[in-house]
């Protein structure tokens, strides 16, 4: 028989397949067919359920055949060379049954509600000057290569040239399954330490470059009204040419009650630099939302990986050392030049598995 542990997560596993069924089912209503937008919910929900159905069918086989294995081990009239079998199949079984325990428990965390939305990463040049602009640049290289490897497309939004080939600020959207979902962990300041190329005397500094990274909101997520904007337009600067320079196409929207402004000017249309300003400004106002939210979940838990605060020095990028420290995990790697060039997934995972397993002390705790 199942232990008390195991029977409460098999009731609460076998609640979601009857739903995951319940749904196959109306899916397969000619009436459903018939109403796209049902028939899409669906499917959404479905897919949602598809992984933690399928490793809740394993987890049940794997139960089983611990529990008869076991009885031939209890059972005195069970030949010996069965007896060694069924020994030997515990030893693989009971280890295979943990694994599916701890995945388990992980799928059935809270679903961050974000995590399949396209994602703007917004990257700031901060205390450094130059040497921070030039950095930027190096970041906005590094998540472009980060989102290639994972087959994600990757637009500039918006971007603040300097005269040195730095950037004062970019915009990035990250267009992609799961992008949010692992580049939210990129949130926060990063540091880096290096001789500048302008550095006559061969000394070291330390500049910093902030990362902001935001799920894209819809109109359906986040209403603006209209009387709350102010809309101004004006001539783009930088390079871009003759027409660039000459016609108001680059749009300023401040957002009356929060104070946020946004500038895009990268388009020739202004039609598309208001579009363009408008989606940030929705993700920015979402990311408010949820930052007080989170403040208020905050006061009382301790903050998690990831919580996203902008002030909070989350990774070092050390150039004579070839080391980047993720401070938030004690993870040190001696690889810069991959990790520059976009080999980030052993410092997500190893963020994700920490912010997991935060998540599970608080629901263990009852918080």
């Amino acid at each position: 028989m199942p232990s008390d542990k195991e029977q409460g997560l098999l009731s609460q596993l076998e609640a979601l397949e009857k739903k995951y069924l319940s749904i196959e089912q109306a899916l397969s209503d000619p009436k459903v067919h018939g109403d796209p937008n049902r028939q899409r919910d669906l499917s959404k929900e479905r897919a949602g359920l598809t992984e933690i159905v399928d490793a809740y069918r394993q987890y049940l086989r794997v139960l089983n055949d611990i529990h008869s294995s076991e009885e031939i081990l209890a059972d005195p009239g069970s030949e010996q060379d069965m007896k060694q079998l069924a020994a030997g199949e515990l030893d693989i079984l009971r280890p295979k049954c943990g694994s599916l325990e701890e995945q388990i428990k992980k799928l059935l965390l809270p679903r961050d509600p974000w995590a399949d939305k396209n994602t703007f990463v917004e990257i700031r040049a901060g205390t450094g000057g130059e040497e921070a602009a030039l950095f930027a640049g190096e970041l906005v290289r590094m998540y472009s290569r980060y989102a290639e490897r994972l087959g994600w497309r990757v637009e500039m939004v918006s971007s603040s040239p300097t005269g040195l080939g730095g950037l004062k600020e970019a915009v990035l959207l990250v267009e992609g399954k799961g992008a949010y979902n692992r580049l939210k962990y990129e949130s926060g300041v990063h540091r880096v330490q290096r001789v500048p190329q302008t550095e006559a005397s061969g000394r070291t500094h330390t500049s910093a470059v902030t990362v902001a990274v935001l799920p894209e909101a819809e109109e359906v997520d986040m209403t603006v009204e209209q009387k709350d904007l102010r809309i101004d337009t004006f001539c783009a600067s930088g390079p871009g040419g003759q027409g660039v320079n000459t016609t108001h196409s680059a749009v300023r929207i401040t957002h009356l009650p929060s104070k946020i402004v946004v500038s895009c000017q990268d388009e020739r249309s202004q039609i598309k630099n208001k579009a363009k300003a408008m989606r940030i400004l929705r993700a920015r106002l979402l990311d408010q939302e949820q930052t007080k939210r989170e403040e208020e979940i905050a006061k009382s838990r301790k903050a998690q990986v990831g919580s996203g605060d902008r002030s909070e020095k989350i990774r070092t990028y050390n150039f004579p050392q070839n080391r980047v420290t993720d401070h938030r995990v004690g993870l040190t790697l001696h690889r810069l030049e991959q990790i520059l060039e976009g080999d980030l997934d052993e410092i997500i995972d190893r963020l994700i598995e920490s912010d997991q397993a935060e998540k599970l002390k608080a629901v263990a705790a009852g918080t």
